[in-house]
């Protein structure tokens, strides 16, 4: 019938295609609970360890960073074991000097702090003083101020001093473990080349994590390194022309600390803070805030992004919680080796593995992101312009309807 002829002629109604549906993984919350539970064995285990861990890593650490060494020396024809003996006498000097100013920050400061048993005891006068001024019941600040005692707590500190230096050889394991490992590594490290390339033929993706987990480490320890030594050298000169006791000392202090991110600059600034107050009040106070926070803010916020690059590709907030996650596991050394060990977790779970690199964005890989809001920032200022524009032309238009209407006289 016409009807149905008309029907037959008329083409197919085009349906609404919808997105194919993401694959769901079967049991997909327990496989989650099973690999959290997982990582917290894991992280127990490593805890447990900590001496041991913390050793065997930074061994590896270090071999990383001297590794260039070899390859000049091996690109010029040096062989292979002249190449392998000058690569551990590097990491031997390079540890040596680190543990002997560490052992020099610890002594000086030990025998700065009884000098200054006076100012002490003039500022906890000062504060009693400050609390009468409020108000408050003198017993109430006896109560406060009992267990203030400026020769206990300066004893205290120097005893706890003397007691680390003098308890150096309960480090004895640890360093034999890391010399033990340093000599190894650097011996094994003669074959990376050749067993990296030989994964890389088998599996790409772990190859070229491997190399990238160890330029990373290697170009984040390098420039932290020297930017540390130049923050140290700045602080250490403006400290002295304040005329805070003890310059040397707190700018050694501010190059040690400088390996802690984020976290670092903080405890470093507390001892030139109080021995600032101590010897100028709160002017001296502000004026190490302010010298210490621009010194902070143009080689850590300006020089060290600029010449890290995208080496770490981590994040400023998965950077600040790793310091703190490492530093509860493997205590201080965890806090000074939170990047590098960060990476090697990216490493392991991430840049391995192709089918979570949909992770690294959030992570702090986000140059496409930057890229992105690049061009919407430019379109939005565009399509800014275009209603500015086009308000221009509205207003223009009223007036000239304003004026071409009469006026009624």
């Amino acid at each position: 019938m016409w009807w149905k002829k008309k029907h037959d002629d008329a083409p197919p109604a085009q349906k609404p295609e919808r997105p194919a549906p993401t694959a769901v993984i079967p049991h997909r919350n327990a496989f989650l609970l099973m690999g959290l539970a997982g990582l917290v064995i894991t992280l127990f285990g490593i805890a447990a360890m900590r001496d041991i861990f913390s050793a065997v890593f930074l061994a590896l650490v270090l071999v990383i960073c001297v590794h260039p060494v070899r390859r000049g020396l091996e690109r010029r024809g040096v062989s292979r074991g002249i190449s392998t003996f000058v690569v551990l006498i590097t990491v031997v000097l390079l540890l040596g000097g680190f543990v002997f100013l560490l052992v020099i920050s610890f002594a000086q400061f030990a025998t700065l702090l009884p000098d200054y048993l006076p100012e002490f005891q003039t500022w906890a006068s000062s504060v009693e003083s400050w609390l009468s001024s409020l108000g408050i019941d003198q017993k109430q600040i006896n109560a406060m101020m009992g267990s203030f005692n400026p020769a206990d707590i300066v004893s205290a500190i120097s005893g706890f001093v003397s007691g680390l230096l003098g308890g150096a050889a309960g480090f004895v394991s640890f360093a034999v473990i890391l010399l033990t490992m340093l000599m190894l590594i650097t011996f094994d490290s003669s074959y990376v080349p050749t067993v990296v390339a030989g994964i890389g033929r088998k599996r790409p993706e772990v190859a070229t994590g491997l190399v990238r987990f160890a330029d990373g480490v290697r170009r984040y320890m390098v420039a932290t390194t020297g930017l540390g030594i130049a923050q140290g050298i700045v602080n250490w000169i403006a400290l002295a022309l304040l005329g805070i006791p003890g310059a040397a000392l707190w700018g050694m202090l501010s190059f040690l600390c400088s390996f802690i991110p984020n976290i670092g600059y903080f405890i470093a600034l507390i001892p030139p803070l109080v021995f600032g107050a101590l010897v100028g009040g709160w002017p001296m106070v502000i004026a190490v805030i302010v010298v210490y926070g621009v010194i902070n803010a143009v080689i850590q916020s300006v020089i060290q992004p600029r010449i890290v690059g995208n080496a770490v590709s981590l994040s400023q907030s998965l950077t600040f919680a790793s310091v703190l996650v490492w530093a509860v596991i493997l205590g201080p050394m965890g806090a000074i080796l939170a990047v590098p060990l960060t990476l090697l977790v990216r490493m392991l779970l991430v840049d391995t593995n192709p089918a979570t690199a949909w992770v690294l964005p959030a992570l702090g890989e986000v140059d496409d992101a930057k890229r992105e809001m690049e061009v919407i920032d430019a379109e939005a200022k565009v399509a800014r312009m275009q209603r500015r524009e086009e308000k221009k032309l509205e207003h223009a238009a009223a007036r000239v309807k304003a004026d071409d209407e009469p006026t009624g006289e």
